[in-house]
């Protein structure tokens, strides 16, 4: 049966909700599509459950460091199942209120997997669906990673819905997945592993600050290796071996849990790209700066499934608003993404907005760099974390922020603040006039500013 719409929308998370009822609110006949429950990554399988976990080892972590220090917290540990099962609260209700707030906009639902069936066409088993346009908002999944054994590997969806914690836990990949996995297991009481196949940790954060998380990551008692490229996976006496290879010496690790952690693709099958006619890199969509298919002016793509900046919700929320703008009006919206803050929420979180060093310099500024460890200020000696510390870029002579990069307790709120002030251009100057409540994060401001 052929079903016409003015927006067929393929899949249903941020990107897509924020798209289908804006455009839905102009008066289109908008359908929805997803073969997975409705909701997305961040809600079920992502963000959201991830920071749940990420609050009670947070807590563990804190009474520990302030072990004899006021606390007793000797036999505090996180209770895995019960910790499971309170993220459950929040995740099982989503795909019911998703259909549901579709719904009442008027936006038709439709459960099954999605295939484009032509320039404007999209299969779903038997039906098939027209629309003036197509938006792929499908989000992302694992990269294939071409090693033996690879399915053998956990995904992050089944590392966040694991009733029972297993004892060894190897992570494949040196991203934030590893490092907040990697440091919620380790407070859950888990021995973990993290093989990274670059040279370095955490590439796209300062290099510094990486270094000082390092640090404290492996204090912990995780184990890090760089440049250790993955070459197979075996089964073994109900657990698995590892074999990798790196710096010209193979190693071999025993783990009860591999986990994929080494980034993510656009979760869209080329073969139905070309069906479609929307020209395709290795399954991300080749778009103009408008979001729209180069070579089939019907389609859009948002989020995760476009990659057209950093794979986040505020940017997929931001991607699927834009989208729909130029589809109800035309070409005109452009998503700027120089000004994004991101974080990883280890503990203590390392959070980073605005150019790092060698952008700037790969720019042609001219810069001072105020960079400094700062685990005696009293913000962070009262919850007894060393590993805290800044780098803040500040051009010359005008004075305007160009970037901010911080690790400690907080930081992943305290970005807001020097995201806040990039977006609005303001300069040193305009920060260190401003009073902040004291003693708070915020009030450690105008240090960093050198």
């Amino acid at each position: 049966m052929v079903k016409r719409y003015d927006l067929v929308v393929i899949g249903s998370g941020t990107a897509a909700s924020v798209a289908a009822k804006r455009c839905r609110a102009a008066g289109w006949s908008v359908a929805v599509i997803d073969e997975r429950p409705f909701g997305g990554t961040c809600p079920l399988r992502g963000c959201d459950p991830k920071k749940v976990l990420v609050g009670a080892a947070e807590a563990v972590d804190q009474a520990r460091r302030l072990q004899d220090k006021g606390v007793r917290a000797a036999s505090l540990e996180v209770d895995w199942p019960a910790l499971m099962a309170f993220k459950r609260r929040f995740t099982e209700p989503v795909p019911e209120s998703r259909e549901a707030s579709f719904a009442e906009a008027g936006i038709d639902t439709c459960h099954g997997h999605a295939r484009l069936a032509g320039r404007n066409a999209v299969a779903v088993g038997d039906d098939v669906l027209e629309g003036r346009h197509i938006l792929l908002a499908a989000g992302a999944k694992p990269a294939p990673l071409g090693i033996e054994g690879e399915e053998h590997l956990a995904t992050s969806d089944d590392f966040l819905s694991l009733d029972k914690l297993p004892h060894r836990i190897l992570l494949v990949g040196g991203g934030y997945i590893a490092f907040e996995f990697a440091h919620i297991a380790r407070r859950a009481g888990a021995e973990v592993t993290v093989l990274e196949r670059g040279e370095h940790f955490l590439s796209p954060f300062d290099p510094d600050l990486v270094a000082w998380l390092v640090e404290k990551t492996r204090a912990l008692g995780i184990e890090l290796y760089s440049g250790t490229a993955v070459e197979s996976i075996k089964p073994e006496d109900g657990a698995f071996r590892v074999r990798s290879a790196g710096n010209g010496n193979a190693a071999s690790f025993s783990a009860d849990l591999v986990v994929h952690a080494a980034g993510r693709v656009p979760a869209l099958d080329p073969e139905d790209l070309e069906a479609g006619g929307v020209d395709h890199e290795k399954g991300r969509p080749l778009l103009n700066a408008f979001l729209q298919s180069r070579s089939n002016p019907l389609v859009y793509a948002v989020g995760d499934a476009a990659q057209a900046g950093p794979p986040l919700t505020p940017v997929a929320s931001r991607d699927g608003e834009a989208a729909a703008v130029n589809m109800l009006e035309g070409n005109h919206r452009k998503v700027d993404y120089s000004v994004v803050p991101s974080a990883v929420f280890t503990l203590p979180p390392l959070a980073s907005v605005g150019l790092g060093e060698q952008e700037a310099r790969d720019k042609g500024l001219t810069f001072r760099v105020h960079c400094q460890q700062t685990g005696e200020w009293y913000v962070n000696r009262r919850v007894n974390e060393e590993a805290a510390g800044f780098k803040v870029l500040i051009e010359e002579p005008t004075g305007r922020l160009l970037g901010a990069h911080l690790l400690g307790p907080g930081a992943d709120d305290l970005i807001n603040l020097f995201s806040l002030a990039l977006h609005a251009g303001l300069g040193v100057d305009d920060l260190r006039e401003t009073i902040f409540a004291y003693p708070t994060l915020a009030s450690n401001l105008e240090s960093m500013l050198g």
